[in-house]
């Protein structure tokens, strides 16, 4: 059944109920210029766990650590606050891509909402954080590798992965989907095991000591460094959980993306809340907070606790497939931001470009350039590069989430207006959309109050006023992205997009 036209839409052909607000086509998707095969879209297995497998990473096997030495077992409290937030997030993203799959995703539904230079401005933060995540997601790779084995230097580790995982983001996106699944399933499969570790030594099935709940209230109580450490943690947690919007931007080269996309989003958001609350309960129960190995390493900590011969080698393995999984998801998403702001005037018209098999390769060529620039870095600097990379990608997650949701309620707003219903809604809408900006104003209010990331924040404010500025001075507007237009835009609309000035 074909829904109403928007008065604005110029098109005779009838369009889709999400296109009435949100001027959503298939164009947005690499795939539409050519036309592939089916077979070269991204099946529903792949989405979710390229959604997984962006959130499984380092922030949980490594940063988890970190966070229970801030606040000690309270850090639960943390992980609760963070995964509500995370939940609603891509909860309200989910809404957005089911109604509209984009390859822009968030910076897309930020220009329809709230204007042209919010959108662009949104897509390249987004865009230049994620490069930078590559980047160090290689070196990171590359320094764990060369410590297990010193025989090549880390540099040439780092060329390997960033030239093994470009080769694969130009096949066809079909083979960067089956690569992604079978290392988030890996990671998941590690994960899981560890939670059934840790369950049999709470039930005394396995020959470790089982201190029951003792280790929540000893050592200095539940809230040994009080509401504080409780408020800096929750920023170690925040931070672990960027780059799941990822799902959103694969969303538009989905099989069926209206149906899937929506069931994705309701399987990841349960996947994680285990995942990680999860696997932090176990930890706490198990180990004292304060335990030296708990802080560094708590993955490690935890099965040799339990006896697990070989432990810690295990786990940086674990660590190192987190790290090239993430890898090979974030090229697949800046290359596809990439594609979107130049398709839509924001960035070289060469960018926007697909090869027959639906791949943008000048737009992955392009998001790739800065990890192998990191390649010779690693050569010049090894011991620093990384430290470096990761300060200069400071906090721009919560931008990206602060715009998602006030874009989420703009064009929630305006679809209820014209009676259009999504085949995915945020839950007691606005409420639940104000309660999530009110969290995420909060953290930007702990942040600024915590002299070591309130540089970060400031930095990342400059950044995307700049960045902003940039985009209001040197591209043209677009009429079709202006709020309130709802006009049809083809794969031609698209390919005469104005170019940068």
């Amino acid at each position: 059944m074909t829904s109403p036209r928007s008065p604005q839409d110029p098109s005779p052909a009838p369009r889709s109920s999400s296109s009435v607000i949100h001027g959503g086509n298939r164009e947005h998707s690499p795939q539409a210029p050519s036309q592939p095969a089916q077979s070269s879209y991204l099946k529903p297995r792949h989405l979710v766990m390229m959604a997984l497998g962006s959130a499984i990473g380092t922030g949980l096997f490594v940063g988890t650590g970190a966070a229970i030495k801030t606040a000690g077992p309270a850090v639960l409290i943390s992980y609760l606050v963070a995964c509500t937030l995370l939940v609603l997030v891509m909860r309200a993203l989910g809404e957005m891509a089911a109604a509209d799959p984009s390859s822009g995703a968030f910076s897309t539904y930020a220009g329809k909402a709230m204007g042209p230079t919010m959108g662009r401005a949104l897509g390249w933060l987004w865009w230049a954080q994620i490069v930078v995540v590559v980047a160090a997601e290689a070196t990171a790779a590359a320094q764990l590798v060369t410590e297990m084995w010193p025989g090549l230097p880390q540099w040439v580790w780092a060329l390997v992965f960033m030239v093994a995982f470009t080769v694969i983001n130009l096949v066809r996106v079909g083979t960067l989907g089956e690569t992604e699944f079978w290392f988030a399933l890996l990671k998941v499969a590690a994960v899981v095991g560890f939670l059934v570790v840790g369950v049999l030594m709470l039930l005394n099935v396995l020959p470790a000591p089982n201190p029951g709940l003792s280790n929540l209230t000893e050592h200095g109580g539940f809230m040994p460094n009080g509401l504080t450490g409780v408020a800096a943690a929750l920023l170690v947690v925040v931070f672990a959980f960027g780059g799941t919007e990822l799902v959103t931007i694969a969303a538009a080269e989905t099989e069926d993306p209206q149906t899937n996309v929506a069931r994705a989003i309701r399987t990841i958001l349960v996947r994680i809340l285990i995942f990680y609350v999860g696997s932090v309960t176990v930890m706490v129960l198990v180990l004292p907070w304060n335990n030296e190995g708990l802080s560094s390493s708590p993955f490690v900590a935890v099965l040799t606790e339990a006896g697990i011969p070989g432990a810690d080698v295990l786990m940086t393995v674990v660590i190192i497939l987190a790290l090239l999984s993430a890898l090979n998801a974030n090229i697949y998403g800046s290359s596809r931001m990439l594609f979107s702001l130049a398709r839509r005037g924001s960035a070289p018209r060469a960018l926007g470009r697909t090869s027959e098999r639906g791949v943008p390769r000048a737009a992955v060529v392009a998001s790739v350039a800065f990890g192998f620039i990191a390649v010779v870095l690693n050569y010049v600097w090894p011991e620093t590069v990384l430290n470096v990379m990761l300060n200069v990608i400071g906090s721009t997650c919560l931008v990206v989430w602060g715009v998602a949701l006030v874009s989420q309620i703009i064009l929630r707003r305006r679809a209820d207006r014209a009676g259009v219903s999504s085949p995915l809604k945020m839950w007691a809408f606005p409420w639940l959309s104000y309660f999530a900006l009110a969290l995420l104003a909060a953290i930007v209010v702990l942040g600024l109050l915590d002299p070591s990331v309130r540089l970060q924040f400031i930095a990342t404010f400059v950044l995307v006023c700049l960045i902003a500025l940039a985009c209001k001075l040197l591209l043209r507007g677009d009429d079709a992205e202006r709020p309130g237009s709802g006009a049809s835009r083809d794969s031609a609309a698209h390919d005469d997009a104005a170019p940068l000035v």
